[in-house]
């Protein structure tokens, strides 16, 4: 139910367990009046929630730099202009992926008719994290309202300022019964996942989502699990080198290195090691300047804990390592240098969690049997890249090593296609959304079988009788 902000009604308040599961109640009451299944109230909607995030554009893009130091043109690529597609898609094609869907019926059914009917869950709850703090809340917002679906979000306190405004723009465009912010506090991640849900979406660590999915246990909840881990971008020595280095750099770069997808760690072919190096960082050079804590567009750290917990993996590492580039911080902007560290090895720290920051291991290898080695010794990554002129050393990347996506001779861009889903595999996580398969993830298929009374052939029914056993040799081969 879209209104105007003059018919608003009361927002909730949850100061208690008992406040969030009563909430959870009025909306799954909501969810059983039928409205938010209906196509034409999707589609509004979405709509209303386009219409409202152009109307606050400007200041959309200053709560992503208040909280993150983002210049208005990256949170305008990678954050809203991402949310504009999805809803787009969505509104193109809702209608078609909410039909009942035909399927062909066995001939020992006969006559029958199946049909698949799409359902929504009901009521999700999506769990957002800091570090994109606008897609990572509306795009899964958008495919569960595209399904029919009501939701209940709690955005990142961490990212504040982009927490309070799409909290505003809940409660300036929808019903709290069927779309509400959940704001953080102190108990509110206990009182949530005490709380029944029919479906949740969590986007943030592997340790949090260990915790998320043992909650959801509790109740049989479904879940979406988009976590992280240690993606490799491994770049063989027939790679375009000077498309390949401002590529990495661009895809480090972005948010600080803030990016569940960035490129973790460079694996890079030794004979070509050097002159990837030199190009990379004449691309951040390039993009940055001489000095990139003095640049307007470089982001900065989302807290003081995360710039002091980077800048820790900076200097702690084994005496062999060196810094071929940045290496500094700036604990007053928490800013912290595109930096790349070489002779690392396994053991050190900055290879011992996914970094989460603008510092870029570099790792050489001899062979693409020792790279994938390497690869192996973490848990499947969330995604993984490849640099590489040669389909068949591209195939064998695809053939060979589990991840949950990648971008071929690029890096990050695999999950701006909404026309394909975007998620992990073991530790990066499980299921996945964007476009279609966003609706998929929030949407129950009821399986319906209608056989016809006007015949009834007797050959399931006892006694089995020799002639009955042949017949269904014959019909189920």
């Amino acid at each position: 139910m879209t209104l105007s902000s003059s018919q608003a009604p009361a927002q909730p308040v949850y100061s208690s367990l008992d406040d969030v599961q009563q909430q959870a109640a009025r909306m799954r009451e909501f969810f059983g009046t039928g409205q938010s299944r209906d196509l034409k109230h999707r589609k509004q909607a979405l709509t209303d929630m386009k219409q409202w995030l152009k109307a606050h554009e400007k200041e959309v893009l200053q709560a992503l730099h208040q909280d993150l130091g983002k210049a208005a043109y990256e949170s305008y690529i990678t954050e809203l202009g991402l949310v504009y597609e999805e809803i787009d898609l969505c509104l193109r094609h809702m209608r078609g992926w909410a039909e009942p869907k035909r399927v062909p019926t066995p001939m020992t059914m006969f006559p029958s008719t199946s049909t698949v009917y799409p359902y929504p869950y009901g009521v999700v709850l999506v769990l957002s994290p800091w570090n994109y703090p606008l897609q990572l809340a509306l795009v899964p917002m958008v495919d569960a309202i595209a399904a029919g679906n009501c939701v209940a979000f709690k955005p990142a306190r961490e990212s504040a300022a982009t927490s309070a405004m799409l909290i505003r723009m809940a409660q300036e465009v929808f019903d709290p019964q069927f779309v509400c912010g959940i704001p953080g506090s102190d108990h509110m991640n206990d009182w949530i996942l005490a709380t029944q849900w029919d479906y949740i979406m969590f986007t943030g660590s592997p340790r949090i989502g260990k915790v998320v999915m043992a909650a959801a246990a509790q109740f049989l909840t479904p879940v979406t699990l988009e976590l992280g881990g240690k993606s490799p971008c491994i770049v063989n020595d027939d790679a375009n080198l000077k498309v390949a280095a401002d590529r990495i750099a661009w895809g480090k770069g972005i948010n600080s290195g803030q990016t569940c997808v960035a490129p973790d760690y460079l694996l890079v072919q030794e004979n070509v090691a050097q002159k990837l190096t030199e190009l990379i960082k004449e691309a951040w050079t390039r993009y940055y300047g001489e000095d990139a804590l003095d640049s307007p567009i470089w982001p900065h750290m989302i807290s003081d804990k995360h710039f002091k917990r980077v800048m820790g993996l900076i200097t702690n590492r084994n005496a062999d390592s060196k810094i071929l580039c940045g290496g500094e911080g700036d604990e007053t902007t928490l800013k912290i240098e595109p930096t790349m560290l070489s002779n690392i090895t396994l053991k050190d720290p900055v290879m011992g969690e996914e970094i989460f920051g603008p510092v870029l291991p570099v790792i050489t290898f001899k062979t693409l049997d020792e790279a994938f080695g390497i690869v192996r010794s973490f848990p499947d990554p969330l995604a993984c890249y490849i640099f590489s002129e040669s389909k068949r050393v591209q195939q064998r990347v695809i053939d060979e090593l589990q991840f949950g996506g990648m971008s071929i001779n690029d890096v990050c861009v695999h999950l701006s296609n909404p026309n394909m889903g975007f998620g992990g595999v073991g530790n990066s996580g499980m299921g996945a959304y964007h476009g279609k398969v966003g609706f998929d993830t929030f949407t129950h298929y009821k399986s319906t079988m209608n056989h016809s009374t006007k015949m009834d052939i007797d050959v399931r029914y006892p006694p089995f009788t020799a002639e009955k056993k042949n017949l269904a040799r014959k019909l189920m081969g």
